[in-house]
């Protein structure tokens, strides 16, 4: 009974392995089938992005292709190209007209002289492809012009070829006979002048199109002494050795004598007097009078006109009269307390001919009557040009700048810029030796006593 217990308990486990195993099976058998069906979800995916990225690809094919035909009838029709074919069509048919007739002409007199029409239009349009590569290739002007009169000559040899030719037609009036040879002739120049047109529009075209060659075009113009010394400089020089700009700056430094391109000494002195004035004006709030007593002040120098349109403002305060007969006239200040710029004294107050109304001028003031300034001497000048440059560097230390500032002539400018130089100079010599006597003095200190007061003193003063 026990073994058939046993059987029946391994029958049990047998059954119960095969249906874990079909239970097994199955679960795989689905994930198998989910894993299918994933993967030929992500292929139909895959596919049809791919038909979508195909589709916007031949569409956009499409675009570009409308696109550059668009741009292809744009420019077959821009104006440039209806030109530039339209004037190679022109020459071409000028060509077609005026060949016929020099070989008809020709071999109306030889057959031998067959080549000779041949040779005409040849040399003429030959001729004329030489400006054109001329141009291209920068050569001098002088070979353009060359290839150009080579151009005309041959033109109108042709066109005289042809008027004659044009005026000996037979079973013609003599009316159509001279249109006929004027014609020819015309037809015969017009190619070689349409060709030659052309080639200088778009040589013109080309030029302004580059700012570089504009910009070079330009400073060549604008400086031609600097770009004649510089081209002088490269030719000089070992191919390749000196930069184009490099020697620009050279010859601007060598003609202006400054290392600033673009900067003379005549703009430099500008710069300087610009500068000065703009000191003044800022200095002027302080040291000039108030607007009111300046038109005041300059009253006496208006004529009539400039009175007159001045009516309309008030007048300017009026002292009560002095019981002098002649007024005292303004004090005028030292030449320590002058400032750069001169005021111009202010005249005496005259006394008005009415309480009510003060007098107004009717004309101008006699030089008689004027108020004389006062002459500065040699030395107020200099004391005022060492106080308005002590602050200047050397470089700025020119008779122009102390003439504006102190307002003195050109020649006591120049002699006051020689003495401040001097006077520079020899400080600077002064400190010089002094710097350069100093060790000696303090070892000869170092040898006395710390008593002798009195000696070193005497030292100090040989020194």
């Amino acid at each position: 009974m026990s073994g058939l217990a046993d059987l029946r308990a391994e029958r049990r486990a047998d059954r119960a392995a095969e249906a874990e195993q079909r239970r097994q099976d199955e679960a795989a058998e689905v994930e198998r089938r989910a894993e299918q069906r994933r993967l030929a979800d992500e292929r139909e995916a895959r596919l049809r992005a791919q038909q979508r990225a195909e589709k916007d690809e031949a569409r956009r094919a499409r675009e570009r292709r409308r696109v550059e035909r668009a741009q292809r009838r744009s420019q077959v029709l821009a104006p440039q190209n209806v030109y530039r074919t339209g004037t190679l069509a022109l020459v071409v048919a000028s060509g077609l007209a005026s060949l016929p007739a020099q070989v008809l002409h020709f071999v109306g007199i030889s057959v031998m002289l067959l080549p000779l029409p041949f040779a005409l239009e040849g040399a003429a349009w030959v001729m004329a492809a030489g400006v054109a590569h001329a141009d291209a290739r920068g050569l001098p002007g002088w070979v353009r012009w060359l290839l150009r009169g080579f151009v005309v000559a041959a033109a109108t040899f042709a066109a005289f070829i042809n008027y004659g030719y044009g005026r000996h037609l037979p079973d013609l009036s003599d009316s159509d006979r001279t249109a006929a040879g004027a014609g020819l002739a015309a037809v015969t120049l017009l190619g070689p002048l349409l060709f030659e047109v052309r080639q200088w529009v778009c040589t013109l075209t080309v030029a302004d199109g580059d700012p570089q060659a504009r910009h070079s075009r330009l400073r060549r113009r604008h400086h031609r002494p600097v770009a004649r010394l510089a081209d002088r400089l490269v030719s000089a020089a070992p191919f390749g050795r000196l930069p184009a700009e490099e020697a620009w700056r050279r010859a601007w430094l060598i003609l202006t004598g400054t290392d600033e391109v673009g900067m003379t000494p005549d703009l430099h002195r500008r710069a300087v007097a610009s500068a000065v004035e703009l000191d003044k004006a800022k200095q002027a709030p302080a040291d000039k009078p108030s607007k009111r007593s300046k038109s005041a002040d300059n009253s006496a120098e208006r004529s009539m006109g400039e009175l007159d349109e001045q009516a309309d403002c008030p007048p300017p305060p009026v002292e009560p009269a002095q019981p002098t007969d002649t007024p005292a006239p303004a004090p005028r200040p030292t030449p320590t307390e002058q400032s750069p710029v001169q005021v111009k004294p202010a005249p005496a107050p005259v006394a008005a001919a009415s309480a009510d109304r003060p007098r107004r001028a009717t004309g101008r003031l006699p030089q008689s009557a004027r108020t004389k300034r006062q002459t500065r001497t040699p030395d107020q000048l200099l004391s005022e040009a060492r106080s308005a440059t002590r602050t200047w560097a050397d470089s700025d230390l020119t008779a122009e700048a102390i003439r504006t500032t102190v307002r003195t002539s050109a020649a006591k400018a120049r002699e006051l810029r020689e003495t401040l130089r001097a006077e520079r100079a020899e400080g600077r010599a002064a400190e010089q030796r002094h710097q350069m006597e100093a060790p000696e003095v303090e070892a000869a200190f170092a040898v006395l006593a710390p008593g002798h007061a009195a000696d070193r003193g005497a030292l100090e003063v040989a020194a």
